[in-house]
């Protein structure tokens, strides 16, 4: 089955976070699901291959805490989802004596989806997410329901979770599909012991944002590490065109508002600046360069902050107790009242999930025309020195002009992939659900935009390594480490298929991440 551009994005993703060997990690600890903890750093360096969770012991009792709440509140007052149906059926009461019933028919209902299979790093992500928010403590699961999760997990048991799977109120299919598998009634990718949920576990398993936040973590990853290598391939670009440092001094970084600029600054001041220097020995080919290299700190200063943003935001969401109803023991909230609490909200809603998304994919798209513009020049012979395209000098060679093409097409598929998605709404469920975020949507876009912005950097990377080896310039300067990093790449400047190159470029672009991060302002 071919993947689809969000699952080559997050296979992207968890390669860059994860150890150069992705297999089955035996001997690796058991991570920790502590429903308090969870990072999108950790949750992507862990989901590229089968692994191991444990749910802690206090995060255990936390979850039963609020599974007895919900218990004693089924007596006490309605509960949604546990003595009456949803959405619009949300007022019709439901006997005690079918409950089970009830909880049967709603998870084969909603696990109703359609599209293509997601890969299994995009699930074991969900997998994980869905679980630690259980241990949250808040929905009223029982606890066969998390042990069950836990052993889907250890086993790689993985649902078969469809593209199409929610608009941003909740991953509602792809929670039906994933209670299914576990009652043995959807197919899993390895055998599973069927377990028995809850006589109230429908909703309170279906109430989860899980598959969203699991691809937007993937896609705040892979284009965090990308936001980093585009440093190192701008600052390539720039001694291939005699670039003018004065745009990245400290003059620039003190003047310019929002950490990320100053961030840009340091970065690329660093990496041209050789030992015992106290700056960049300058010797501009122009006065000021084009908007390509003089406002890179401006625009790519803007991504990382909003990368950090999105980040910060899916961390918060990853730990939060966030299901429909949220159901708490009452002295948590209450002091010595031991009466649950009980409490109908929308925390499931995540617009700040879908704008951060959102944000970031425009982000992505503002830091690719840039890309544009500096690949321009690589092919410049009045920028660079050098004959037309990077070619050998022979008449009419072609050298690297396909790059531009590319980079163009994955523009263009950068700007489809920021158009926000959050900006659509829709009623269902006969109007008693009159908003959506989306964010589902916005994070598999951002995933997709992550896929291009990595083709387009590529297509520069590859640029800047020709034109500095034809050039033959020499430096102790920290860039220097980085073209030696590139030495996988093709030699030879002749007319060629650069396929292969670009893929290589590719797989480079962690690696000039790591480069780069040393000369962070925070390292």
């Amino acid at each position: 089955m071919d993947l689809t551009p969000a699952d080559r994005a997050a296979a992207a993703a968890a390669a860059d976070a994860a150890p150069p060997a992705r297999v089955r990690r035996s001997g690796v600890p058991a991570m920790t699901i502590d429903g308090r903890t969870l990072t999108t750093r950790k949750l992507v360096a862990r989901v590229d291959a089968p692994l191991k969770v444990k749910v802690t012991p206090t995060a255990r009792r936390r979850a039963q805490a609020s599974h007895q709440a919900a218990n004693a509140a089924v007596g006490l007052r309605p509960v949604y989802g546990r003595t009456t149906g949803v959405g619009a059926n949300r007022e019709v009461a439901l006997p005690a004596t079918e409950g089970a019933r009830y909880t049967l028919g709603l998870l084969r209902s909603h696990a109703t989806s359609a599209g293509q299979v997601r890969n299994d790093i995009r699930i074991r992500a969900m997998l994980v997410v869905r679980l630690n928010q259980l241990a949250a403590g808040g929905s009223g699961i029982s606890m066969a329901a998390i042990d069950g999760l836990q052993a889907m997990i250890n086993a790689d048991a993985l649902p078969p979770i469809r593209e199409h799977a929610g608009i941003g109120t909740g991953d509602l299919t792809a929670m039906a599909t994933t209670a299914l598998g576990l009652l043995g009634e959807a197919p899993l990718t390895n055998p599973l012991h069927p377990i028995s949920l809850g006589i109230h576990d429908a909703l309170p398993f279906l109430s989860s944002n899980a598959a969203t936040l699991a691809d937007a973590a993937l896609a705040a990853a892979r284009l965090q590490t990308l936001a980093r290598a585009s440093l190192a391939v701008a600052t390539l670009t720039g001694v291939a065109v005699r670039a003018n440092w004065e745009a990245f001094g400290p003059a620039v970084a003190r003047v310019t508002p929002g950490i990320g600029s100053r961030r840009v600054c340091r970065v690329v001041t660093g990496l041209v600046t050789e030992p015992g220097q106290d700056g960049p020995v300058d010797d501009p080919a122009r006065i000021q360069d084009p908007f390509g290299m003089r406002c890179l700190p401006q625009v790519n200063g803007l991504m990382w902050e909003t990368l950090q943003q999105l980040d910060r935001v899916v961390g918060a969401h990853l730990n939060a107790a966030s299901e429909n109803p949220v159901i708490l023991a009452g002295p948590a909230v209450l002091g010595p009242d031991p009466a649950p609490v009980v409490a109908h909200h929308g925390g499931f809603h995540i617009p700040a999930v879908a704008l951060g998304c959102d944000s970031a994919a425009i982000a992505a798209a503002q830091s690719a025309s840039l890309l544009q513009a500096r690949l321009a020049m690589l092919v410049d012979p009045a920028a660079t020195g050098l004959p037309p395209f990077l070619g050998d000098g022979t008449p009419g060679a072609s050298g690297v002009m396909m790059l531009e093409y590319l980079a163009a097409s994955a523009f263009a598929e950068l700007r489809s992939a920021a158009s926000p998605a959050s900006l659509g709404s829709v009623s269902l469920s006969r109007g008693t659900e009159e908003h959506a975020s989306f964010a589902s949507r916005s994070a598999v876009q951002l995933l997709n935009a992550g896929d291009a912005y990595a083709t387009a950097l590529s297509c520069e990377l590859l640029a800047a390594v020709r034109a500095l080896r034809m050039q033959g310039t020499k430096s102790t300067a920290p860039w220097a480490e980085l073209l030696e990093a590139c030495a996988s790449l093709g030699e030879s400047a002749a007319d060629r298929d650069l396929t292969g190159d670009l893929a290589t470029a590719q797989e480079l672009l962690p690696v000039l991440a790591d480069l780069v991060e040393q000369f962070e302002p925070d390292h």
